[in-house]
């Protein structure tokens, strides 16, 4: 069984790949920049673009499961998921799972109305979304963000990956849509402090302005109509979105990663001069 990872190279498909590689799967690895892929030896790493289906049918070939994102470069939605999903059943694919933000649309519908056997991870907000911080924290020891009374259950990715990975080797999960949280609900002040506690470094927050925030995120590279959901969410989240879910355990068998566990991966992020 090999199964194609698409976002291979982004911050979920990582982890992707490597949950599966410890399942002993053959995993073939789908990005625009094959060179500068830096996945493991054993993984078959493939060019394509999912915005692009044609570029696809020859990674499709002998694949049996399938890892989908519903978004390409710069953040913009996938427009092309229907011709992707057409491309996969041709090609005898049996299961795939699809990391969605919570809002349906084309490819979400697709999905669901192929002979495919889906299932959905939804996750609000990826712990990695604190590295907006990083050069802000290096280099003054702030942070400034307009959603200091926002809060979340971000979830760590290599539970995304983790739960992936079961969804595409086990049996007992199509059809099922999973909203995928992190043990805790948290408020950027409560991970400003975190981050603190972790690296040994007092960081002030500050709460910036709308035109602040947009700004920081357009030098992220993300598109404008991607920026106003962004804020638009924020400013009014679904109770869904800061309530502790229990389901990365109950698929994976395994409690979900804290933010301060998260930290302690990535403070290299957040300091200075790493030895």
């Amino acid at each position: 069984m090999t199964i194609l990872v698409t976002g291979a190279t982004g911050t979920v498909g990582r982890h992707v790949v490597e949950q599966l590689i410890q399942k002993g799967q053959k995993v073939r690895a789908l990005t625009r920049n094959p060179l500068q892929a830096n996945l493991p030896n054993e993984v078959e790493v493939v060019a394509g673009d999912l915005s692009d289906p044609s570029t696809l049918v020859s990674a499709l070939v002998g694949i049996s499961g399938m890892h989908l994102i519903t978004t390409g470069a710069e953040y913009t939605p996938l427009q092309t998921g229907p011709e992707i999903v057409e491309l996969a059943e041709k090609a005898g694919v049996r299961r795939v799972t699809l990391l969605w933000n919570g809002e349906k649309g084309p490819f979400e519908r697709a999905i669901e109305a192929s002979s495919l056997e889906w299932t959905q991870l939804q996750a609000f907000e990826f712990m990695a979304n604190a590295r907006k911080w990083a050069n802000s924290i290096r280099s003054v020891g702030v942070v400034r963000d307009m959603f200091g009374g926002s809060r979340i259950a971000s979830v760590h990715e290599a539970d995304i990956g983790r739960v992936a990975a079961v969804a595409l080797t086990e049996e007992g999960h199509s059809g099922k849509i999973y909203t995928l949280t992190g043990p805790e609900s948290l408020s950027v002040p409560d991970k400003v402090r975190i981050i603190s506690e972790v690296i040994g470094r007092e960081i002030q927050f500050i709460e910036s302005s709308e035109e602040e925030e947009r700004e920081q995120m357009r030098r992220m590279g993300v598109q404008e109509d991607a920026i106003d959901y962004v804020i638009s969410w924020h400013l009014n989240p679904p109770k869904t979105a800061y309530k502790v879910l229990s389901t990365v355990e109950e698929v994976t068998g395994h409690k979900p990663y804290t933010f301060a566990e998260w930290v302690k991966e990535n403070a290299g992020f957040f300091i200075s001069d790493v030895s």
